[in-house]
């Protein structure tokens, strides 16, 4: 029996792996996919220490720390989590099964979807989460990027050394990306911005060739593109970890206490899929709470063997 394990390979997860190792803790990790939703992150500013990196090669770099520390990173999905009389049984799709003592939900967060007509249809179609991945299957199209954070504007300005035309749309009254990405957008020469108060429809036949948006003084405009980029945010992975029990607020992410400790005992929880620092979604405070998580784990065993 594993002393933790860590579900979640992103930066909370591999985290929490780089003070388990040091704090000599038998533990693994399992995760879907190694460096979870910042590996599609095309550029990144605002890590501590690094001045610009893609969120691609900041991952590994998690990911060989890791390893060299002497984590075991198992590729996988976990289908079900089972408490047990002393600990938990992780069942793998695969039917693999791993048995600990604690456990340490680093679940990460999944793409926000606006829930219009054609969005389903045209997934794969010219439909995308991810402009980092598929930037390059769009050159010389033009492009729409819906969102008002910093992932719409990044997408934007990544999808314009692609596209032909790129439009940034976002809902009237959120539009809060930094003003240094607003500059960086002016310079490119290639990206116009319109607020909307609603989506009706993404058009086409086979694949997107065009999108329906309604003005707050509901005026219809329509463009003619071949990409629509989601950028509206994420929605917290926290199935496992509700059907254990574990307690989640209103908006269904895990709440956790300063320890990263849940509701279930031995249970704890970091990174963007907690109420923790504040719900401020960022590598360095993900990074941060899966350091706090893996530290009350050995606090804990520590008192155990007492």
């Amino acid at each position: 029996m594993y002393d933790l394990i860590i579900i979640g390979a992103g930066p909370a997860g591999l985290g929490a792996s780089i003070y388990a190792s040091r704090y000599k803790l038998n533990h693994l990790v399992i995760g879907a996919e190694i460096g979870g939703q910042v590996t599609e992150a095309w550029e990144i500013e605002n890590y501590a220490g690094i001045e610009s990196i893609s969120g691609k090669e900041l991952m590994e770099k998690f990911r060989k720390q890791t390893q060299d520390l002497g984590g075991v990173i198992i590729e996988a999905s976990v289908a079900k989590v089972n408490k047990l009389a002393d600990g938990f049984e992780l069942v793998l799709e695969d039917g693999k099964k791993y048995e600990t003592k604690m456990v340490i939900f680093a679940l990460g967060m999944k793409p926000r979807k606006m829930n219009v007509p054609g969005e389903n249809k045209f997934l794969g179609k010219g439909i995308s989460y991810c402009a980092t991945c598929d930037a390059m299957f769009f050159r010389g199209k033009d492009v729409v990027v819906i969102g008002g954070g910093d992932a719409a504007a990044t997408a934007a300005i990544h999808l314009a050394e692609f596209a032909n035309s790129v439009q940034l749309l976002y809902k009237e009254g959120t539009k809060i990306f930094e003003p240094a990405w607003e500059e960086q957008i002016k310079k490119t020469g290639k990206i116009a911005i319109d607020s909307f108060e609603k989506i009706d429809e993404i058009l086409g036949e086979d694949k997107v060739e065009g999108l329906i948006y309604e003005k707050t003084n509901q005026e219809k405009k329509e463009l003619q593109l071949q990409g629509v980029f989601i950028e509206i945010g994420s929605v917290p992975g926290v199935v496992l970890a509700k059907e254990l029990g574990v307690q989640t607020d209103e908006q269904g992410y895990i709440i956790v206490a300063q320890d990263q400790s849940t509701a279930i005992e031995n249970v704890y929880a970091a990174g963007d899929v907690t109420t923790g620092s504040n719900k401020f979604r960022q590598i360095i405070t993900a990074v941060a709470e899966g350091a706090v998580a893996a530290g009350s784990v050995y606090k804990k065993l520590k008192l155990v063997k007492k």
